[in-house]
């Protein structure tokens, strides 16, 4: 609509930073998640040996003298558990429920669930502060209840040394991140350098006063660019193709009118000077001159670019008798005898435009009278072949020359016919395109005397012969 503004897309280069981006993002997540669930894994083990260290120092003390169990704090034991944070050390030895030593209030395990010297570290919560405890069972001689060792400290230097690792892992998957953003953007302006030759090459046309339909020159492409200017080069070819072909048309169409208006110009000269024949004359260039304006605008609409309307279902014998109707005068005039050789009460139809195929059949029947005898026929003949219509036009003229066979399509190609009639070289050009634009074929067969002329139309369903 006027007005209106275009959609806009988002720009190529944004869209290949944002599908690089976001992977990368979503790795560097996943990376993030993992890291920390590694590090928390790393400061709990590293924590849990110096705790089990501890531990077992303490509990190799662990002795039976004259029946009773014994011990000797070690300082060193102690010592192995200071750390920057300065965390708080508890310890408990009991033998069975009864404490030994330490701190009573210390949770304490069930001894049941335990292994004989098996180390064994849990968490738990001891005046308002996560703790981390390490426990032993062991059993001594002589000694029938277990004897229970737990050493267990608190948690600040563990959560400190995960943090101080966590950050550490964040700060490294943001510069890394950062690092990519800064080194993607001149990557993609690189990888994006072949597309901006092309574009430059194309935006280079512009400045040329003559249109430029030559191929495309932006150097070497990507595979991913080579199909788009192969696709382009072959736009442009089309484009020259059918401006020269304009051109070309337009230059022979000024020419063959130049004839008759050159022609016009003489007899009103003559006219105004009196002469009676003049006014023959300049009926007879007018006469020529719109035929020529006719096959032109005919020769036009056969070769008329964009998307052809949809095809429909056309009677072949209709459109003959409606072509020999409009005829039959100039038939008459030229003492050529007009013949429709179809079955009777059958359709002949076919899938094509009612308009192509009445231009086909009236310049065929037009060239038949003038390239006629006086005294000759034109024949329209409707055949049927395997998935096929057959439309021939044969007259009983001298035919065509062999020298002429290979030009008899070519626009404003004309021979004189015996009769001294002259046309304007336009109708088997219009022939030839209209039946290509709906698929027929072309075929001419010089017999002699005479030329016969075939259109074959390919047939489907709808196009078997019915009652008419």
């Amino acid at each position: 609509m006027p007005g209106s503004t275009p959609d806009t897309a988002i720009a190529l280069r944004t869209r290949l930073l944002a599908a690089m981006l976001v992977p990368l993002l979503g790795a560097a997540a996943i990376i993030g998640f993992g890291g920390a669930t590694l590090i928390s894994d790393v400061v709990r083990r590293t924590n849990d040996r110096v705790l089990g260290g501890a531990l077992g120092a303490i509990a190799e003390t662990v002795q039976v003298e004259r029946g009773e169990v014994t011990l000797d704090l070690p300082p060193a034991a102690f010592g192995m558990l200071e750390n920057s944070e300065r965390d708080n050390v508890y310890y408990r030895i009991a033998v069975g429920r009864a404490l030994l030593t330490g701190y009573a209030d210390l949770p304490a395990p069930d001894p049941a669930t335990m292994s004989v010297d098996q180390p064994r570290f849990r968490f738990a919560r001891y005046r308002d502060q996560g703790i981390r405890i390490a426990e032993v069972k062991r059993m001594l001689p002589r000694i029938a209840e277990p004897v229970i060792v737990q050493v267990a400290e608190t948690l600040d230097n563990r959560k400190a040394l995960n943090g101080r690792l966590t950050l550490a892992l964040l700060l490294g998957e943001v510069a890394l991140v950062g690092v990519a953003v800064l080194l993607l953007r001149p990557a993609l302006g690189w990888s994006l350098r072949p597309l901006a030759r092309l574009r430059q090459s194309v935006e280079a046309r512009d400045s040329s006063a003559r249109p430029d339909f030559s191929p495309l020159e932006a150097g070497p492409l990507p595979n991913e660019l080579r199909p788009l200017a192969t696709a382009f080069d072959h736009l442009l070819a089309q484009l020259d193709k059918a401006t020269g072909g304009m051109r070309r048309f337009t230059a022979d169409a000024s020419h063959q009118m130049r004839t008759p208006l050159s022609v016009l110009k003489v007899q009103v000269e003559l006219a105004r000077r009196g002469s009676s024949a003049a006014l023959d004359e300049i009926a007879d260039a007018v006469q020529r001159l719109e035929r020529l304006v006719t096959q032109l605008l005919a020769l036009a609409r056969a070769e008329e670019g964009g998307v052809s309307p949809p095809l429909e279902e056309v009677d072949l014998k209709e459109v003959s008798r409606a072509v020999i109707s409009r005829l039959i005068n100039q038939a008459i005039q030229a003492q050529v005898e007009l013949n429709l050789d179809a079955d009777e009460g059958d359709a002949y139809l076919v899938r094509a435009h009612r308009t192509l195929v009445f231009e086909i059949v009236a310049n065929l029947v037009d060239n038949g009278i003038r390239y006629n005898r006086r005294g000759g026929a034109v024949t329209v003949i409707l055949a049927r072949a395997a998935k096929q219509v057959l439309l021939t036009v044969s007259d009983d003229g001298p035919g065509i020359a062999p020298e002429y066979r290979d030009r008899i399509f070519e626009r404003f190609f004309r021979a004189v016919g015996p009769n001294g009639a002259d046309g304007t070289g336009l109708g088997l050009a219009i022939v030839q395109s209209a039946a290509s634009r709906m698929g027929a074929s072309v075929a001419i067969a010089d017999e002699g005397p005479g030329t016969r002329i075939t259109i074959r139309f390919a047939t489907g369903d709808a196009t078997t012969g019915a009652a008419a």
